[in-house]
């Protein structure tokens, strides 16, 4: 009976996992398109509609910025989209995408997006995990579970205290409640996938990170599972079914330093520093399928020392680079130590845009001096500090 129950449970979070990652890839292209300038006032037979989009201009702009490969591909994306009830056509008229010089908007620009219980869940999650993943001393830690390390995990009542004494609970019962909630809907689980949410010691992971930017084509998959990540996860760049010769986010030539790897899926790189490192184990997932690991090998030409970067007459300049992080993220990967060096760059992010590239070295974040520190920690200073970065980097002198 219990057995029943547990199974009925990891279905239902299945589908309302699903649900959720298409509503953060939504969001997340809304953002996009609206930086973009595609989202504006437009006027038709006299009408003036704002906050929309034409579709045959997103189609194109989906293509030229490798979100799909095909308008076709392009069509099905915007389907999903619609079928969601994230757009729909400005007058209704129509209840499935055209790439043609129609007008379409999102829901969420028109405040026609409905706010059932399931959205209201998943938008608390989304508010919680934004809270704790930002508070100088978060629960949410890297934890081992019978010999696996697991991504963004808390002790059951560790959570309850939390809830309680940040006024997100008024006792613990209303805690539980919340919590189990969360569970039903797929945000969180236990990290063994063997209990439902209780007040105790059992160890919680949130199954969705939401800083984590989405590849549109991610969504045609119906059995959408979480991606395999390291601790750093909103600077990692990810690509589903990467193609050697459509690589949006790959940031160097990949038969130099990285290899690209065919597969559903792949993980990002561990610290270079003193060595390859090891990768952190991906928790069971219902119906997962194998991950292939992709090459850790470091985009740095030789190994570079402080003493080096630092000393008088040496061929570096040093420069500060002011980074608005997006809803993402701020789209750049951090490796090694001492000194650690920049590895990726997603080339559409907010990174890329400031003029962070491969290859230069952290000095310091937000004024605070990192060359002795490994990467970890300075993604921590990241993640833990304001949306805007300021950052110090050398650079060899080309």
């Amino acid at each position: 009976m219990m057995e029943s129950i547990v199974n009925s449970v990891k279905k239902k979070a299945t589908e309302r996992h699903h649900k959720a990652e298409v509503m953060i890839a939504g969001e997340q292209l809304r953002l996009r398109l609206h930086d973009a300038k595609l989202i504006k006032d437009r006027r038709y037979h006299l009408r003036t509609y704002p906050n929309c989009f034409v579709a045959r201009e997103l189609t194109d702009w989906l293509i030229d910025h490798k979100e799909a490969p095909d308008r076709e591909t392009a069509m099905k994306l915007m389907q999903k989209l619609m079928s969601h009830n994230i757009i729909h056509h400005v007058c209704d008229e129509y209840s499935d995408f055209k790439d043609a010089k129609l007008l379409y908007r999102f829901r969420k620009d028109d405040g026609t997006f409905p706010l059932s219980k399931e959205v209201k869940v998943f938008m608390r999650g989304q508010s919680l995990y934004e809270n704790l993943i930002g508070s100088e001393q978060s629960i949410m830690k890297v934890r081992e579970e019978n010999g696996m390390k697991y991504q963004r995990t808390f002790p059951g009542c560790e959570m309850i205290d939390w809830l309680i004494q940040n006024g997100e609970a008024d006792s613990r019962k209303e805690a539980v409640e919340l919590c189990r909630a969360l569970l039903e809907h797929g945000i969180i689980q236990h990290v063994l996938l063997r209990h439902h949410f209780f007040d105790s010691n059992l160890l919680y992971q949130f199954r969705i990170n939401f800083r984590r930017r989405r590849r549109l084509t991610e969504l045609l998959s119906e059995n959408l599972q979480p991606i395999q990540e390291c601790t750093d996860s909103p600077f990692c760049l990810r690509k589903l079914n990467p193609e050697p010769s459509n690589s949006s986010f790959l940031s160097v030539h990949p038969n130099k330093e990285i290899k690209v790897v065919s597969a559903s899926r792949r993980s990002s790189v561990t610290s270079l520093a003193g060595g390859p490192g090891s990768y952190f184990s991906n928790p069971p997932n219902l119906g997962s399928q194998p991950v292939v690991e992709c090459n850790p090998k470091s985009v740095l030409k030789r190994k570079v020392t402080n003493e080096e970067l630092l000393s008088p007459g040496a061929p570096y300049i040093k420069k500060t680079i002011t980074i608005v992080g997006d809803a993402v993220g701020w789209g750049f990967v951090v490796r090694g130590g001492r000194p650690c060096h920049i590895q990726a760059v997603d080339p559409g992010g907010p990174a890329a845009a400031a003029g962070i590239k491969v290859r230069q070295f952290v000095y310091s974040v937000n004024g605070i001096g990192v060359l002795h520190l490994d990467y970890q920690t300075i993604s921590s200073l990241v993640m833990t500090g304001p949306r805007t970065l300021v950052m110090e980097v050398i650079e060899a002198i080309e």
